[in-house]
């Protein structure tokens, strides 16, 4: 393997460092996956299971808040606020105001006719 003295690294420019940066982070890279997937080979002939997404799966959270304009920015009550609801609450109105499911959120329906 060729050393690098750290002046030849000093003296080079930003653009041949970064050069050098890319390729040197491209081969780690295909060398990191190829001793992944070894690794990972030696583990199923071990009979070890893999599992790659080790967070617990949550229910779809439905949507419990609507912005009245645009109707389609959505928030399910989780986390931080968003912004057209932070500004809202600003300009006086209440949570419930824009709550999912109130009577105002439901389309006018037209009363039922009987055909004669």
């Amino acid at each position: 393997m060729l050393a690098m003295k750290k002046t030849d690294l000093i003296s080079k420019s930003i653009e041949e460092l970064w050069a050098l940066h890319e390729e040197i982070a491209s081969i780690l890279a295909t060398k990191m996956e190829a001793e992944k997937l070894k690794l990972e080979k030696r583990l199923e002939q071990l009979g070890v299971r893999i599992v790659h997404d080790l967070r617990r799966p949550y229910p779809e959270v439905q949507p419990k808040f609507r912005n009245p304009n645009p109707p389609h920015q959505t928030w399910a009550g989780r986390g931080k606020q968003p912004n057209w609801l932070r500004e809202l609450l600003a300009q006086g109105k209440q949570l419930d105001d824009v709550r999912i499911g109130q009577m105002s959120d439901l389309p006018a329906t037209k009363s039922p006719t009987t055909a004669h």
